[in-house]
């Protein structure tokens, strides 16, 4: 694998941690998604390509990680097939009907593509059921069944996971790994306020806020021991006029203190 290129098609959660391994073992990597940013990419360490064929041109190995929706079926098809080098290798361990198998056979057998999949666009759509396919037959695919969540040890990770989740919401209120989390908000500042654990003070701040026409993109409260004390952090998506912190500070004994930082994405 040393001095090889990993084609990624698709940087989500799992082909970002591809990223990190392919390093390891001196491997050069490139990707292509429709949501990397050249910054992005320069944080994750990887070379971005403008489309899938470029991604197919300059790698050894191409590794498929797409969700499947209408815009991504097929996606990966006989141009970018047609792109990759000769003998080079495919994976997909995305999802089957993101790839046009028909334009898989053909790369097999004319351009010597090696492939390895445990997704096929004809899966059973049951645990167990006859699986018959035509690229089951080539000699030049190295294929796995689609089972890696369901060994005994992932099965018994699985529910412990499950468990801690559900302790620690029980505990905290917070939900562990929310997959569709906002990791980065389009907030551009965070209003810090400090303030008396009194009925009404955070009402009358997000009024202010919403007179001013700014949305709240999130916002965290937290009671300091004995219930006395509490500060607040409101992240906003545009900047508040100075005038509105002056006035909240000056009109409600309950807050204490209020800072604006700026935030740095």
């Amino acid at each position: 694998l040393y001095g090889r290129t990993l084609g990624l098609i698709g940087v989500g959660q799992i082909s970002q941690e591809m990223i990190p391994r392919a390093r390891a073992f001196g491997m050069t990597v490139i990707a292509w998604s429709r949501s990397l940013t050249p910054e992005r990419a320069e944080s994750l360490g990887i070379e971005r390509k403008e489309s899938p064929q470029e991604v197919a041109r300059d790698a050894d190995i191409v590794s498929v990680h797409l969700a499947l929706k209408p815009e991504t079926r097929s996606l990966v098809g006989a141009d970018v097939f047609n792109s990759m080098r000769e003998g080079a290798l495919f994976i997909n361990t995305a999802r089957g009907e993101v790839v046009d198998q028909a334009a898989l056979l053909h790369a097999i057998g004319t351009r010597g593509i090696r492939a390895g999949l445990d997704v096929y666009a004809a899966e059973p759509a049951s645990a167990t059921a006859e699986f018959t396919d035509e690229i089951g037959t080539e000699p030049n695919l190295y294929g796995t069944h689609h089972i890696g969540a369901s060994t005994d040890q992932a099965q018994e990770a699985i529910a412990a996971e499950t468990v801690r989740i559900i302790q620690a919401f029980k505990e905290t209120g917070k939900v562990p790994n929310v997959v569709n989390l906002a990791r980065r908000t389009p907030a551009t500042h965070s209003l810090v306020v400090r303030h008396r654990d009194r009925p009404g003070v955070l009402a009358h701040v997000l009024d202010a806020i919403k007179g001013a026409q700014i949305n709240v993109q999130e916002m965290e409260n937290i009671i300091f021991e004995g219930s006395e004390a509490a500060v607040a952090r409101i992240n906003l998506e545009s900047e508040p006029p100075h005038e509105m912190i002056e006035r909240l500070q000056a009109e409600n004994p309950d807050i204490i203190e209020l800072n604006l930082l700026e935030i740095r994405n």
